[in-house]
């Protein structure tokens, strides 16, 4: 079992993320993964690139991987992009990048320009896209006119020996099933309700292209403060993240998102999403039901808004140490 430490740009500046993700290594975490957003989930978050701050994180840490969570393979970043920065990375820090990728959300792609698809178009886009990483990923000369990208005699001229792993992210059947036909593994909420289904989709996709089931990584937020109420009002901008309708219908405004969750979800249903304790033992006791929904990499992204560094230390010290254990 691995544990990865989530570094949320919506909730901190580069900058402290930075700070973070040092402390993530040392504190013990085997892996760091970044959100990858244009706008925030509320309208008083941040939004740091992602792929600018990876090749600062890899740079300042020592031997952890480092890879987004996720990137969006739509039109805000062109998958011929997406390839030869990833590339690039793999070439600068061997066998310590990853990539996650996923269809993405209108809070990502609409304030760009770009066309918001139904559901059936971004399972569609996501595996164009997929086809076209890997192609290019293999050294090919890829003439493509497709339904989402083109490309003209598109090729990488700087390639790694050894791709980096590519998992894709699911929330739907459908793009487990493309985890499992062109991933390296799946990505997707730890959920007692929905991941028992989508990891069945996975491995039977898996089984149908006659390849080895890969990483099945499980997200999960943390929020650690010196009372139970300061880490939950401190993370409380996270329930601007929470209904399921802002992953597939055109949900752009981040005050608007923010609002609407607010309403819509109880503190109680928050706290059954996220681990929100003072306790550390709670904290364990959380990721091992984790664990148990089938998880290899265990991916924690730290929403302490109150003291993200403090948080980091008690992972280090009293969750980290009982999970390895």
């Amino acid at each position: 079992m691995q544990y990865y430490l989530g570094l949320a740009h919506e909730q901190f500046r580069p900058d402290d993320l930075l700070e973070q993700a040092i402390a993530g290594e040392r504190a013990g975490f085997d892996g760091l993964e970044c959100s990858d957003h244009f706008q925030p989930w509320w309208d008083s978050g941040e939004s740091g690139h992602a792929w600018i701050w990876l090749g600062a994180a890899a740079q300042a840490t020592e031997q952890v991987p480092v890879g987004p969570a996720v990137t969006a393979a739509l039109q805000r970043y062109h998958p011929a992009l997406i390839a030869q920065g990833f590339a690039t990375l793999e070439v600068m820090y061997p066998g310590r990048v990853f990539v996650g990728i996923g269809s993405g959300e209108s809070l990502n792609e609409s304030p760009v320009g770009a066309h918001w698809p139904d559901g059936d178009g971004q399972l569609a886009a996501l595996e164009e896209a997929l086809q076209l990483i890997r192609r290019l990923w293999a050294g090919e000369v890829v003439d493509h006119d497709g339904r989402f990208f083109r490309t003209k005699q598109a090729r990488l001229w700087t390639r790694p020996e050894t791709p980096p792993p590519l998992y894709v992210s699911a929330f739907h059947p459908g793009s487990a099933a493309l985890a499992g036909r062109y991933g390296d593994g799946i990505w997707t909420l730890a959920d007692p309700e929905s991941t028992p289904e989508l990891l069945d989709a996975y491995r039977g996709a898996c089984d149908d292209a006659d390849r080895d089931p890969g990483e099945i990584v499980l997200q999960a937020q943390f929020s650690w403060a010196r009372s139970d109420e300061e880490a939950l009002e401190s993370c409380r901008v996270w329930k601007g993240a929470v209904p399921p309708e802002y992953y597939v219908d055109d949900w752009h405004d981040p005050r608007a998102l923010y609002e609407h969750a607010e309403q819509k979800v109880s503190d109680e249903e928050f706290k059954q999403k996220a681990i929100i304790s003072t306790d550390p033992n709670h904290h364990v006791e959380r990721i091992r039901e984790i664990e148990k929904l089938g998880a290899t990499i265990v991916a924690l992204m730290n929403i302490s808004g109150a003291d993200p560094l403090a948080a980091i230390g008690v992972y280090g010290e009293d969750v980290l140490p009982k999970l390895s254990g």
